[in-house]
């Protein structure tokens, strides 16, 4: 299994900034391949299945930048 996760800051202050580079990267991944990131789990919303044939999870973690440990 492969884990990806996307760092970033929640909350519309943080789009498009520096600190959500993260966020933004794993968007573009679900967005080009028909993912659907919005499942609530351990603080973080996340996707499990399959992508390019490998089973993944995709996570955002819903924590502050600082605190994503506690999600991951």
């Amino acid at each position: 299994m492969i884990l990806i996760v996307g760092l970033g800051n929640y909350g519309l202050e943080f789009m498009g900034t520096n600190h959500n580079a993260g966020f933004m990267t794993v968007d573009k991944l679900a967005d080009e391949n028909g993912i659907d990131i919005s499942k609530k789990h351990c603080k973080s919303l996340i996707y499990s299945g399959n992508l390019f044939g490998k089973s993944v999870v995709i996570a955002k973690p819903q924590t502050y930048m600082n605190l994503s440990g506690e999600a991951v």
